[in-house]
């Protein structure tokens, strides 16, 4: 498909009815809108796991915290894993894995059941009971998903901190919540090379005194220090395959803590709990990405985000669904690795995010056109605000033009996909999150609290309840109030910009700090971003706002063009008046700064806190999580460069 073609397609009616073959199907269920919102989670209550007593209340809500299904007790690995093996499912794929070397595995759910009890019971025999706090810094590996399940086997509460973070960034999370053992391994793969997480590992614990022992995996059979007394080798620990009950957890008992940015430097550590959060993702797992028996599910994300904590691990587990788990790039050793991935597991759902659907867009499509990728039937996005041109291609590109597409919002806060189309019901539009989930009450106000209607904007709130949101900050019930429920009286503050349009579709605007504010007039990154990248020869742009004496803000794009282009001035002007034709003059950039690469962390997600730091000639924040620290300083040189040729 041409660029031409897309910008054709993007002029075209915007509108996508579900396909007949979906609205057919079971997981349609077009009953569940007509369902109340306490007859909706008291069914999904039931239905959807397995307890060991029965809840008796649904929930209880006492602002700012809610309580799910009380009374009831259950385990999430039971729900995840051992139940699947004593229903008669034991030898069905829990996990296609492939390492980015080549090497693969296929993981069952018996596998998983035996892995978990051995890793339970050495952790067992490391002093790890109920209530212990573990820590987990690995790469997506399988046994990365075996060391959450091991920790919740025996209710001990676990972190999963994102194999590409600081040593820096993986003390602070471990003295946050006081993690006594840290589970790790030696080295992980990335683009050829090894990444050295235990030795990272080594200088976080150094300076995290409650870290007593640390378990660590063997993956690429590099040298590392092991400290004795304190490290074992998970081969080693992990032999005792004696039956380890899994403990019975009451529905309000801490699952994990995952920690997020917030707008201070202090991570924020937000709670979990077992019952909520597991029926809360697993219904939106059912029902967002029509689950069947046969389903091959691939959630191209990392284990260490939230999305990869619901949409990896437990929703899809609990569902009983096999999934598909890639350590490396999707550029290595070449750019189709993903779609010979997609090709040779027969994946047919694909869930990722739009920075690595443009991505692949700027390599092209010739690398999905090189595999059979006809067994998808539904693609989703998660993330960020996905832009229309981006939604188009792929479903036109990867999706053969015949997939819908689910392009979902929610944070880690949330736990759970809020806002989102359901493919057998929903009519999509791209760029469009559509409609909130069934039993999810989501409106925009403006700045007054006011409630603003079709065709308005402003922010995203939450006025009810949900199974799987956050049950606060860790350790400071302050921050936690101050955040979400400080804005508005009595409803979750989500710190996203929104708008709704004429049919009540939801349009996500990125971040409240996303939305400039120019000569008065509100103007949301993600529009110009938007209409950067439906020139026909952009490939990635990122914008924000920057500090400007006459009109407050002005807006500055950071553009990545295709192929052999290089940026001009007659380039930049023309950027310009694209950009004014597509939104409006007041939405020209005042700067375009063109650079080959846009600073990204290891996720693919664009870090454009750097990128306002550089618009606002301020000292860079945190770099440690960028795929590529040299990118920043490439963007920081040539904005310089620009301002002294203006």
């Amino acid at each position: 498909m041409s660029d031409a073609t897309i910008e054709t397609l993007l002029a075209e009616d915007r509108r996508f009815p579900p396909p007949p073959e979906f609205s057919a199907q079971a997981n349609a269920q077009p009953d569940i809108y007509d369902l109340s919102f306490e007859e909706l989670w008291e069914r999904e209550g039931r239905e959807r796991v397995t307890w060991f007593e029965p809840f008796t209340s649904l929930y209880e809500w006492e602002l700012p915290y809610a309580k799910w299904y009380l009374g009831g007790t259950l385990n999430a690995t039971y729900n995840c894993v051992d139940r699947h093996v004593e229903a008669g499912n034991g030898r069905k794929i829990a996990y296609y894995w492939e390492g980015e070397p080549g090497d693969r595995r296929e993981i069952t759910f018996v596998d998983l059941q035996r892995e978990t009890t051995k890793l339970a019971n050495a952790l067992k025999a490391l002093g790890v009971k109920k209530g212990t706090p573990v820590g987990i810094y690995m790469g997506m590996v399988p046994e990365t998903p075996v060391a959450m399940l091991a920790c919740a086997r025996i209710g001990a509460p676990h972190t999963v901190v994102f194999g590409g973070f600081s040593a820096d960034s993986l003390r602070d999370r471990m003295q946050d919540m006081g993690c006594e053992v840290l589970i790790t391994q030696d080295e992980a793969w990335r683009r050829g090379q090894t990444v050295p997480l235990k030795k990272t590992a080594d200088e976080a614990m150094g300076e995290s005194p409650s870290v007593r022992s640390c378990v660590v995996l063997r993956r690429t059979g590099g040298d590392v220090p092991m400290t004795e007394g304190r490290d074992v080798w998970w081969h080693d620990a992990a032999t005792d395959e004696r039956e380890c009950p899994c403990e019975p957890m009451d529905s309000e008992d801490l699952l994990y803590l995952l920690y997020t940015s917030g707008t201070t430097a202090k991570p924020k550590g937000i709670i979990h709990t077992t019952a909520g959060y597991l029926v809360g993702t697993a219904a939106t797992h059912h029902y967002i990405f029509d689950v069947k028996p046969d389903t091959v599910y691939w959630c191209a994300a990392d284990v260490g985000w939230v999305t990869g904590h619901s949409y990896i691990v437990y929703g899809p587990l609990c569902n009983g669904t096999t999934g598909v788990l890639y350590e490396g790039t999707p550029d290595f050793p070449d750019k189709d690795r993903w779609w010979e991935i997609a090709e040779r597991y027969e994946v047919d759902v694909l869930y990722t995010a739009p920075t690595a659907i443009r991505a692949h867009m700027k390599w092209g499509q010739e690398h999905a056109e090189k595999h059979d990728l006809s067994k998808l039937r539904l693609l989703g996005s998660v993330g960020e605000p996905i832009n229309p041109e981006a939604w188009r291609w792929y479903r036109d590109v990867i999706g053969g033009d015949r997939t819908p597409v689910v392009d979902t919002w929610w944070q880690t806060e949330t736990g759970m996909i809020m806002i989102t189309p359901l493919p057998g019901i929903t009519t999509t539009k791209p760029g469009s999150a559509t409609k909130p989930f069934p039993g999810v009450d989501a409106a925009v106000y403006d700045e007054a609290g006011n409630e603003v209607g079709p065709g308005g904007g402003g922010y995203l709130v939450l006025r009810r309840p949900w199974p799987a949101m956050l049950r606060g900050i860790h350790g400071d019930p302050e921050r936690y109030v101050q955040t979400y429920w400080s804005r508005y009286p009595d409803v979750y503050f989500a710190g996203d910009g929104a708008r709704i349009d004429e049919d009540g579709d939801f349009w996500l605007l990125g971040r409240v700090d996303d939305v400039m504010n120019v000569s008065g007039h509100r103007i949301s990154t993600i529009e110009v971003e938007s209409a950067l990248v439906s020139h026909p020869l952009v490939a990635e742009a990122a914008v924000c706002g920057r500090s400007d004496s006459l009109t407050g803000q002005a807006i500055v794009a950071y553009v990545t063009l295709r192929g052999r282009e290089e940026g001009s001035v007659e380039r930049l002007e023309e950027l310009r008046e694209h950009v004014a034709e597509a939104i409006g003059p007041i939405a020209k950039p005042a700067n375009i700064v063109f650079t080959p690469e846009l600073p990204k962390t290891r996720s693919g997600k664009i870090m454009r806190r750097l990128l306002r730091d550089v618009a606002e000639n301020r000292p860079l924040g945190d770099t440690t999580t960028l795929a590529d620290p040299a990118v920043v300083d490439e963007i920081k040189t040539r904005a310089e460069s620009e301002k002294s040729e203006d």
